[in-house]
């Protein structure tokens, strides 16, 4: 298992190798010119020209020499409380609002305190002045959604690589810059970080970069300060109530980042999601692309509602022509506007992943000028497992063995697990195996949203012919409890299955490694395991204490163990995150 990093570590690795200081006077001005008036205490004359910080940083550990320390009101304790010690250990001077002013009361006299109203709509913009990044590269995209924002993401770096573009990514699986890999814990890192990785790919010669931008990075305001030059819209489906409270308040989350402030223009999937149309045809897509209030292109994966775009779907883009080929598909992309036909290809397995391609391609289309669209339609016409959207994504419908297919997803939520088993079911029937049976092993995460267990459960039992329920993340609760949960809601769909005449086995087993020996050891040849839930992660939170345990490495062992050939081998690199 690999030493976690401390958090000066962590900081330290977003940080490009030099930046110069920024002029007191300076960061003033560039926040009061984002809306963020300033009120200065502890230098009445001013400070001299050419003397301000050289980085930012909201966690006082990570604090460097010549940092302006952020003071943020936290839970328990107002990081301004902390300020006295940051700088006397080298800070350059604080940002707070008035109550943190009140509490750094043994800063040293003549400290530069920035007091603002609201610090976490301050902190970007700061964080943007100091490290240059207004108005300047990387050309950025972001992609949100409740799933299919990693898999994306990897396809927009993927295309524009293919096109010759030095590219960036930050996400849930790694962060890169250029050839430099950056180590982080969280899907979206805070702004101070984020400020900081735009200037480092500046310096590794970047020039466009996909990020995954999650409701959490949305509320909390880590993205603030950046622009997008086009924003995708995967879907919206239930998870992560426990923060959001309803579907609408995280539906609201998702929509702040198609703001004109925040996005250039905004490819939105209209029917990316299991919701049923209203009576007037509205999906939480067609209702996020009325929400947006910069440019939109509309995407749609069948019919959907009319926009006055394409004749047949109504959206702008539309796939068409959608045809599996082994485990993954063809398809066609039709541009209403201009009557363009795109063929394209993905060689993973779901009609979700052809979704996430098509987002892909149209994100990267409605980027460039319409002269580029020759070249990077010729990059997309490929066959199934070749080109930009044949790329493996770790831990994402990753196959690890053939005979029995043993795959590795991280499905978490209801919509990823249903998309999930329907493309394992799909890929069996495409390949003529009518014998196969679908042996699903999963769990659920301990401190989340506990109404998607029964969900999940119920969802597991519809689709899968063999269900063994095991442990997740459990974190602070009981594992066993988090179980029954889940199997509840299994036992209710085994019995509306039964009463349709199908049988569905039932199995509790843990810990997980336990599960998949059990899976491997009932599956035959033409059977497909599908191990949900953890994906790329590589640690397991049990009650506090971090168990390593990689999914991938566990199954792959356990089918050799039993005589079937893995595949070629991966190595995860990721572990929990915190957002979608």
């Amino acid at each position: 298992m690999t030493t976690p990093l401390t958090p000066a570590e962590q900081d330290a690795a977003f940080r490009p190798d030099h930046t110069d200081p920024l002029d007191w006077n300076d960061l003033v001005e560039a926040l009061n010119r984002a809306g963020q008036p300033v009120e200065l205490i502890g230098s009445p004359g001013g400070w001299p020209v050419g003397d301000g910080p050289v980085g930012i940083a909201m966690d006082s550990r990570a604090v460097r020499p010549g940092d302006l320390y952020v003071g943020v009101p936290g839970a328990n304790r107002h990081g301004a409380e902390f300020a006295g010690a940051v700088v006397a250990a080298g800070a350059a001077g604080l940002l707070t609002d008035r109550r943190g002013a009140e509490l750094a009361t043994d800063l040293p006299p003549g400290t530069p305190v920035l007091v603002v109203r609201e610090v976490r709509d301050a902190v970007g913009p700061a964080a943007a002045a100091i490290h240059r990044n207004a108005g300047v590269g990387p050309r950025m995209y972001g992609v949100t959604g409740t799933n299919g924002k990693t898999t994306t993401s990897y396809f927009i770096t993927s295309l524009l690589q293919a096109a010759g573009e030095t590219t960036g990514l930050i996400g849930t699986i790694e962060i890169r810059a250029g050839r430099r890999t950056v180590p982080s814990t969280l899907t979206t890192p805070e702004s101070t970080q984020l400020h900081a990785l735009m200037a480092l790919m500046r310096q590794e010669q970047v020039g466009a970069a996909a990020m995954e931008v999650s409701s959490h990075a949305i509320s909390y305001r880590r993205i603030a300060g950046l622009h997008f030059a086009v924003s995708g819209f995967t879907n919206l489906t239930q998870d992560h109530l426990d923060l959001h409270g309803s579907m609408e308040e995280y539906f609201a989350a998702k929509a702040g980042l198609f703001s004109a402030r925040r996005s250039g223009r905004a490819v939105i999937t209209v029917d990316g999601g299991p919701d049923a149309p209203d009576a007037d045809g509205t999906t939480w897509g067609t209702r996020m692309a009325a929400a947006a209030d910069c440019p939109v292109a509309t995407l749609s994966l069948g019919p959907a509602a009319d926009h006055g775009g394409d004749p047949v779907t109504g959206t702008d883009w539309a796939v068409t022509e959608l045809e599996a080929v082994g485990l993954g598909h063809r398809f066609t992309l039709r541009h209403a506007p201009s009557g363009r036909l795109v063929a394209a290809s993905t060689g993973l397995p779901g009609r979700f992943n052809v979704a996430n391609a098509a987002l892909a391609a149209v994100m990267v289309f409605e980027s460039l000028p319409f002269s580029h669209w020759d070249a990077l339609s010729a990059l997309l016409d490929a066959p199934v497992g070749e080109g930009p959207f044949a790329t493996a994504v770790p831990g994402r419908m990753e196959v690890v063995a053939h005979a029995p297919d043993a795959i590795v997803d991280f499905a978490h939520n209801p919509d990823g697990m249903e998309r999930a088993l329907e493309s394992v079911r799909d890929a069996r029937r495409a390949a003529g195996n009518t014998e196969g049976r679908t042996i699903l092993v999963f769990g659920a995460t301990g401190d989340r949203d506990r109404a998607k267990r029964p969900v999940m459960g119920r969802i597991a039992a519809r689709w899968a012919d063999v269900v063994i329920v095991t442990d997740d993340d459990a974190h602070t609760e009981e594992p066993s409890g988090i179980r029954a949960e889940v199997l509840a809601g299994v036992r209710d769909g085994a019995e509306e299955q039964a009463a349709a005449g199908r049988t569905v086995r039932i199995h509790e087993s843990a810990p997980r490694q336990d599960a998949i020996e059990l899976a491997v050891s009932l599956a035959t040849p033409r059977d497909t395991i599908l191990l949900a839930g953890r994906g790329h992660e590589t640690v397991q939170d049990m009650g506090g204490v971090d168990v390593p345990l990689d999914d991938r490495v566990e199954l792959r062992a356990a089918v050799a163990r039993h005589g079937a050939a893995p595949s070629s081998d991966s190595h995860g690199r990721g572990r929990k995150v915190d957002g979608s």
